[in-house]
């Protein structure tokens, strides 16, 4: 297990010193900061991408709250305690850090905003391996996770190239929804996963679509804002998902439960095509 443990690591730096030799380097475009929505509200500039960060901090602050006060979620091993906290840490972050960015956009602002993100993103990775691979590889990874990211940010900021920053950000986004299906999980309500990812897929889209949903709503709200949303449904349905869940006995992953109901639902449809059949040839005596 240890020799693949190191194999994995080993292909994973493989692969990111190939991609930093065959890729160009991504500067960070200007025109990023140039939003839709620049209206000024009760002395707040940019006010509704500042104040549509406000569910950040009170999602945030209520997980970890029920991290700590009575496990509420019931977190049975220390590492869950310690990667879920990270991750709350980090959200509530996102509710100041982004906030600080809108007021005055730029990139100096901008290591803040993306900062927090990073810490929220490495946690998860983190939680999975401890809930899905090894509990004591996750725990024992929240640390170089969290440094990973946190090094990708300041190798953007000093010399304006975002691909360790892409990385941190993106890998995940196709990690976590493919171990959430095919590898078993602890726990019950695995779906939630797969919500939570679609969300964060909607959020990046809005964020694309910035100035023309902008247009689209006349002026009434940008995607920049809608992003925010968007994204902070996320750790909405994984507290929801921490709420409802319980241990998984039988361990089956999304994939696997996918296969037996769809095989359950060929069967049934069999079943009545057949019972069709059979009534359809039961002869029907005519009237005398």
């Amino acid at each position: 297990m240890r020799k693949r443990t190191v194999l994995a690591w080993l292909v994973a730096v493989i692969c990111f010193v190939v991609l930093m030799i065959v890729t160009p380097a991504i500067p960070q475009s200007q025109e990023y900061h140039d939003f839709a929505d620049q209206r000024t509200f009760f002395g707040i500039p940019n006010a509704l991408n500042v104040i549509s960060n406000f569910p950040f901090m009170i999602i945030g602050l209520i997980g970890v709250v029920l991290c700590h006060h009575g496990n509420y979620f019931k977190l049975s091993l220390q590492g869950e305690l310690w990667g879920w906290t990270c991750f709350y840490v980090g959200v509530a972050a996102v509710a100041v850090g982004s906030s600080y960015y809108h007021l005055k956009p730029d990139d100096a602002r901008l290591v803040w905003d993306r900062l927090p993100m990073t810490i929220a993103f490495t946690s998860i990775v983190a939680i999975f391996i401890i809930e899905r691979i090894d509990e004591r590889k996750g725990m024992i990874s929240i640390i170089p996770l969290l440094l990973i990211g946190i090094i990708s940010i300041v190798y953007w900021r000093f010399f304006d190239d975002l691909r360790p920053y892409a990385v941190v950000q993106f890998a995940p986004c196709i990690a976590i929804p493919l171990m959430a299906i095919l590898l078993p999980p602890m726990y019950t309500h695995s779906t939630y996963w797969l919500w939570a990812a679609g969300f964060y897929l909607l959020a990046k889209v809005l964020e694309a679509a910035d100035k023309v949903i902008y247009e689209w709503t006349h002026h009434i709200v940008s995607g920049h804002t809608l992003k925010h949303l968007s994204a902070a449904m996320v750790p909405v349905f994984l507290t929801l998902m921490l709420a409802k869940r319980s241990v998984d006995s039988e361990r089956k992953s999304l994939l696997k439960t996918w296969r037996v109901s769809w095989t359950k639902y060929k069967e049934g449809n069999s079943n009545v095509e057949s019972y069709t059949i059979s009534y359809s040839n039961v002869p029907v005596e005519e009237p005398q």
